[in-house]
């Protein structure tokens, strides 16, 4: 069975989607994710709902390499966010293939941020697009006890959690409960790894979470243990933010690092299979 592998937007932020979709095509990945909105103030992300010939010149790419589009990000669920106001970020996503939409949480209101997220997936639901919620320790949905918590309230179909090995480790999220997860709720994964050692400061920890990770196999965390609680046909993003590193390597050298020591996770976890 081939799992479908995709590189994360900032993995290489430097690219634009047409050049993200060749070098993941030369890379040797089946699947881009796309950054359409910021993900804090002055972000980085590619205007692709505005820019019609940026739109036509990605799917063209796309067309000639056959790299496909896993997901398109990012939501952030606030206390002021308006559902109907991301009708066109799913009709956009709808028109490049995309399959799920990544959303974080900050409204700290438990019920509000529930109706919000239930009423972003039946907006979704047309468009063929699932909607998942990123837990991570600094959002209102800090956890996977609270992202099942999410789940429940929430009750949609095209509805999941999306995990990220990074931070099942700083939430202190238990592999045990990463087993449990229903398969239904599972429509994509991201892999990193990081210094075994937690930062000391929140501060800290965002700071490696969005700029200085680690490629699979280079940290401490427990891959193994996460990948196998985990179905093996759930795709995987490639997710390895390396700002310092991107001062010497290339986007294209990075992507390849990315995708090899994916790979030779992987391959470990079916090697000690068949033993």
């Amino acid at each position: 069975m081939t799992r479908p592998i995709a590189i994360a937007p900032i993995t290489t932020p430097e690219l634009a989607p047409p050049d993200l979709v060749s070098v993941a095509a030369r890379t040797g990945y089946s699947h881009v994710g796309l950054r359409m909105l910021p993900s804090v103030p002055n972000g980085f992300h590619w205007p692709l709902m505005t820019d019609a010939a940026l739109l036509r010149e990605t799917r063209a790419r796309m067309n000639d390499v056959g790299v496909a589009v896993l997901d398109i990000d990012i939501i952030r669920l606030n206390a002021d966010s308006q559902p109907d106001s991301f009708r066109r970020f799913f009709a956009t996503g709808e028109a490049l293939g995309a399959q799920s939409v990544l959303v974080a949480a900050g409204d700290p209101d438990p019920a509000r941020l529930a109706a919000n997220f239930a009423a972003l997936c039946d907006l979704a639901a047309p468009h063929k697009l699932s909607i998942d919620i990123e837990f991570m320790p600094w959002t209102a949905v800090p956890d996977l006890i609270a992202a099942i918590r999410l789940m429940r309230a929430v009750g949609r179909p095209n509805a999941g959690i999306l995990v990220d090995t990074l931070h099942v480790d700083r939430s202190d999220s238990r592999i045990a409960d990463l087993a449990a997860l229903p398969r239904h709720w599972l429509h994509y994964m991201q892999i990193c790894d990081a210094p075994a050692e937690k930062p000391a400061t929140m501060e800290a920890m965002i700071h490696c979470a969005r700029s200085e990770r680690l490629f699979p196999g280079d940290g401490g965390l427990d891959l193994a243990g996460m990948m196998r609680a985990l179905p093996d046909d759930v795709p995987v993003s490639v997710e390895v933010p390396t700002e310092t590193l991107a001062r010497t390597v290339g986007a294209e050298a990075r992507a390849r690092k990315g995708i090899e020591t994916t790979r030779a996770v992987l391959a470990g976890l079916e090697t000690r299979d068949t033993k």
